[in-house]
């Protein structure tokens, strides 16, 4: 897809997106076989649950027709979240992260995984997990300091309104 192309899309389909509470995070045309496929991302700090994603969808389809942005071939649009193991790229993606387990590859070379704990407008505090019985420690990461950072998947933390619940109990 051209550069063109996908601003032209972009700036059409953005506000529609904001309009209805959600991040525009990306758009994509692929072509499946004879097919194109139009992939549009879409987040919010409170995630995107099913029924925002399909009124946003109808929202995002009626437009297309509306304007014939994608030309008169046939194509499919998707709409949908960005997953569980997101890529982070924008501040915003750091703050909906917080309490999530991140690895990190830093600019300088190396790896971190770790806990993101808190962000604000230069970097972000982190908690690196205690390896065979140590102690978790914090580290201030600068975002000129990340090179890519992608969130991790773990099945068997508790999150805290379960271990509120064992304490109470």
């Amino acid at each position: 897809m051209s550069t063109t192309q996908s601003e032209r899309l972009r700036e059409l389909l953005e506000p529609l997106v904001t309009s209805q509470g959600l991040d525009l995070e990306e758009i994509a045309v692929d072509s499946v076989g004879r097919k194109r496929v139009l992939r549009v991302v879409v987040d919010s700090d409170a995630g995107a649950d099913l029924d925002a994603i399909a009124d946003v969808s109808r929202a995002l389809s009626a437009k297309l027709d509306e304007t014939n942005a994608m030309g008169d071939d046939a194509y499919d649009l998707e709409v949908g979240t960005p997953g569980a193991e997101r890529p982070l790229t924008e501040r915003r993606h750091y703050v909906r992260a917080t309490d999530r387990l991140v690895k990190f590859q830093l600019t300088e070379g190396g790896e971190l995984v770790a806990r993101i704990l808190e962000v604000d407008e230069d970097g972000l505090d982190v908690e690196v997990p205690g390896v065979k019985g140590r102690k978790a420690t914090s580290r201030r990461l600068g975002f000129p300091e990340i090179a890519k950072a992608r969130v991790q998947v773990e099945f068997s933390r508790k999150d805290k309104k379960d271990m509120k619940e064992e304490e109470e109990a």
